[in-house]
């Protein structure tokens, strides 16, 4: 671990003393999407209501530079400098990590829950756009969202890396995540509170090590 992870690291665990016992599981899902963005893949993410809104926020910390900037690379600039006949706006666009809400596609969800169902919501779209070594962040405060639930087994079916942010009670999805955040609160807000500061750590981290320079 690099002095910055690990300042990062430790500045979580000293404002939030209980998630210190997630230091593995952070460190692990850093590294599974850095990876994953090293090979070109895609970070797909769902949840319901509050979750969809930080599904929403994650996707959005990894498309576009978060606590850096993230410029194009050289032969990237020079390319975009072209095209858009403008060096200064083409040196304003940033490089990310592929990701894509699942909760923002109003189009494929609403044809999936009329056509085949309401649970399968996200699942139809995991099936279709997720590839072995593509990775599912789901989100379910109760850890028994149903939508969510088949959306992970979708995912570990066609080899995606599944990772789940949920609260202290056992659910349903739990057995479907290979890395799961479980934070030590059962009220859906208070779960909330604790996913946030977890979720920037966890982008903040991988943005500084796939945007070293």
């Amino acid at each position: 671990m690099n002095q910055m992870i690990r300042d990062m690291t430790d500045d979580l665990f000293q404002r939030y003393p209980c998630l210190a016992p997630l230091a593995d599981v952070l460190a692990a899902a850093v590294e599974t999407i850095v990876d994953c963005h090293a090979r070109d893949g895609l970070v797909l993410l769902c949840g319901n209501g509050g979750s969809a809104a930080d599904a929403s926020h994650i996707s959005s910390e990894l498309l576009k530079g978060f606590l850096k900037r993230r410029p194009p690379a050289s032969e990237q600039a020079d390319a975009l400098a072209r095209e858009l006949g403008d060096a200064s706006l083409a040196a304003k666009l940033q490089r990310g990590v592929r990701a894509i809400n699942l909760c923002d596609a109003a189009s494929i969800i609403t044809a999936t829950a009329n056509d085949l169902g309401p649970e399968l919501i996200f699942a139809q779209q995991v099936f279709a756009l997720g590839r072995p070594g593509d990775i599912l962040i789901g989100l379910s405060t109760s850890g028994n969202a149903e939508n969510v639930l088949r959306a992970m087994q979708t995912a570990r079916a066609a080899g995606l890396t599944t990772i789940g942010f949920t609260g202290a009670r056992p659910g349903r999805i739990d057995a479907f995540c290979d890395l799961i955040f479980k934070v030590p609160e059962t009220e859906t807000y208070r779960v909330q509170e604790l996913h946030l500061p977890l979720y920037h750590a966890l982008c903040a981290q991988v943005e500084a090590l796939c945007f070293e320079r």
